[in-house]
């Protein structure tokens, strides 16, 4: 089994503590080089854009309970060269990168290019990044760079549409990391059809917008204008030491999965919560699908995130350990989803809570077994709603001292 570590470095409030940014970045790298110490096997981060704060006074806020902001991570390239600095072993992964924003998939793959050609200046340099991509989980994010609905048609398409703008960008994205010169038409078309919806009124409505803005009834199958459109170009430097680079989609669409290895070895993202059917169906498919560059498909190229409430502290004994973690994590889980929608719904906390690794080593070992398969690589969120850097610092070394060595460790490659 692989075991990773998670840091949102969320600058929210906790039991009434936010520590500045500062401290915040100093108990991450804290955090970092003792998870590099304890041999995690990769340090994935958070990466998030722009004052969530702020936006709340924007027409159309997203998570208007949150306080303080969603993340102070917002260039994990630059993150990264300071992670390999002050470690020795620890790899550093994107949880995830918008490829949206911030210069669009152009930009992102030169960035790409950049670091690893600094990283791997050092021919005797092995540890590579893992650049998780996706198109971001908060539109106002993408808004700030001209990435919204451009007329009443994509207005009315927007959810479904968002994903197909991924889908475009994505492409352009991984042909560039691969070395090619292209334009933006050498991407993909992106068409609109009723079997994009899940309901026959989310379509109408778009074929209703369409006859007012064209005077004429819609096509069965709605071309939409391309998002990046632009001469041929290729991404500088070209000489750059792609064995650093490993990436992995953060997108649950199969049919994109699939695309996106017919150019390069790209992982996918997956998480705790995702129903096991699902989980099982895509390394299936990913068995015959994964981009032969990439060596064979195996288990621990799907990341799984799980949340992690550890108590062993000193003075407790099992069972009060056990009663402690359980309160912590209703305690942060409750905070989390009123955040997130500004209702605790007693349901969602009890399901959120199930699927996170709670209680003792002995309890917390003994999910892992009955949940996970011995051979999944687990993105392990120690920093969940917890200011309290030692404390972090010593769930962590609790688990690797009293939790992994019941499994097979190996370090993911």
């Amino acid at each position: 089994m692989h075991f990773d570590v998670f840091f949102s470095i969320s600058h929210t409030p906790v039991a009434g503590e936010l520590p500045s940014e500062a401290q915040m970045l100093r108990n991450f790298f804290d955090q970092v080089v003792a998870a590099d110490a304890l041999g995690y096997g990769t340090a994935w981060v958070a990466e998030a854009h722009l004052s969530t704060e702020v936006q709340k006074r924007n027409r159309r806020p997203v998570v208007q309970h949150w306080q303080g902001e969603v993340g102070l991570n917002v260039d994990f390239l630059q993150l990264a060269h300071q992670v390999f600095r002050r470690t020795q072993r620890i790899e550093c992964g994107s949880a995830v990168m918008n490829v949206l924003c911030n210069g669009g998939p152009v930009a992102a793959a030169e960035r790409i290019a950049a670091f690893c050609a600094l990283h791997g200046a050092d021919a005797a340099e092995k540890r590579r990044i893992h650049v998780g991509f996706a198109g971001g989980r908060f539109d106002f994010m993408n808004r700030a760079y001209g990435l919204d609905a451009r007329d009443a048609v994509e207005e009315a398409a927007w959810p479904v549409l968002k994903g197909k703008v991924f889908r475009e960008a994505a492409h352009l994205f991984l042909r560039l990391l691969k070395g090619e010169t292209l334009c933006g038409a050498d991407g993909p078309q992106t068409v609109l059809q009723r079997a994009d919806f899940r309901e026959e009124e989310s379509w109408l409505k778009i074929c209703q917008a369409y006859g007012q803005q064209h005077g004429r009834e819609a096509p069965a199958v709605l071309p939409i204008e391309r998002r990046y459109d632009f001469e041929h170009l290729k991404i500088v430097p070209q000489e750059w030491r792609r064995d650093l680079l490993q990436l992995v989609v953060g997108s649950h669409d199969p049919a994109l999965q699939d695309e996106l290895n017919q150019i390069l070895p790209v992982q996918v993202f997956n998480l705790s919560i995702t129903r096991p059917e699902v989980i099982e169906e895509t390394h299936q498919r990913m068995r015959a699908r994964y981009h032969p560059d990439g060596g064979g498909w195996q288990r621990h190229f799907m990341p799984r995130t799980s949340f992690v409430f550890l108590n062993e502290e000193e003075g407790l004994s099992p069972s009060q350990r056990s009663d402690a973690a359980r309160q912590e994590a209703r305690a942060a889980l409750s905070e989390y989803w009123k955040a997130l929608e500004g209702t605790i719904d007693p349901n969602k906390v009890l399901a959120a809570a199930d699927n996170a690794l709670v209680g003792n080593a002995e309890e917390v070992a003994a999910q892992i077994a009955e949940r996970f398969h011995p051979a999944d690589r687990l993105m392990l969120w120690f920093d969940f709603f917890n200011h309290d850097s030692a404390r972090v610092i010593r769930n962590m070394s609790a688990f690797m001292e009293r939790v992994a060595p019941r499994f097979d460790m190996e370090i993911a490659s």
